[in-house]
């Protein structure tokens, strides 16, 4: 279904089909490696979803299928700068694609915007980034699954590392105005996810 929607994309800018396939490859192969098991094509197809939810409130809804296409492109969980890498191939493809340079401005933004998931004067880059989040307000059994898949993506790190480094990240979700930028979001994840985030925190303080 992904390829079918990434084909679908392209094929409004360029009729290389060659190249299509290329590109396709290429997100297929960096989320399938092994080490990612919560940043993989699954994820993607979540995140889809939960746009896909909002599509109507979406002013350019293509810049923001090239930013979930894009956004993990490059993850590697002992490194700092994911968003900035994954930022500048989705830059390199688009200029490649030809697409204005307005609208590479806001698929930059919308990347960058998934490591400090601050607020936007853009409603597209907030829908984006309350689609990523939107896993926290799961129903807590997926949550689960959700926080077991991260820690094997940080298994490099020990327990008592990683524990500290986890929880911080879950206050500052916790320390936010309102986690969810836009109401739609809010009004579906916000309790949820603030339950989902305290119970997380009161496992890893064990």
């Amino acid at each position: 279904m992904l390829k079918k929607i990434f084909t679908s994309l392209l094929s409004n800018y360029t009729d290389d089909y060659r190249q299509i396939e290329s590109l396709w490859k290429e997100i297929e192969q960096n989320h399938g490696k092994k080490n990612r098991h919560y940043h993989n094509l699954t994820h993607l197809k979540y995140l889809y979803d939960q746009l896909n939810e909002v599509k109507d409130k979406i002013v350019d809804w293509d810049i923001v299928l090239f930013a979930l296409f894009y956004h993990d492109f490059i993850y590697n969980a002992l490194k700092q700068n994911n968003e900035e890498e994954s930022a500048k191939k989705a830059v390199e493809v688009l200029h490649i694609l030809s697409v204005n340079k307005n609208r590479i401005e806001l698929c930059n933004e919308i990347i960058l915007a998934t490591k400090g998931h601050n607020t936007s004067k853009n409603d597209d880059v907030n829908y984006f980034t309350d689609a990523d989040l939107s896993i926290l307000g799961s129903d807590w059994e997926y949550y689960k699954t959700y926080f077991k898949q991260v820690r094997k993506e940080y298994k490099y790190y020990p327990d008592f590392m990683y524990n500290k480094g986890r929880v911080k990240v879950l206050r500052h979700f916790l320390a936010m105005p309102r986690i969810f930028k836009t109401d739609d979001f809010y009004n579906r994840f916000e309790r949820q996810a603030k339950e989902n985030l305290q119970q997380e925190i009161t496992i890893l303080s064990k």
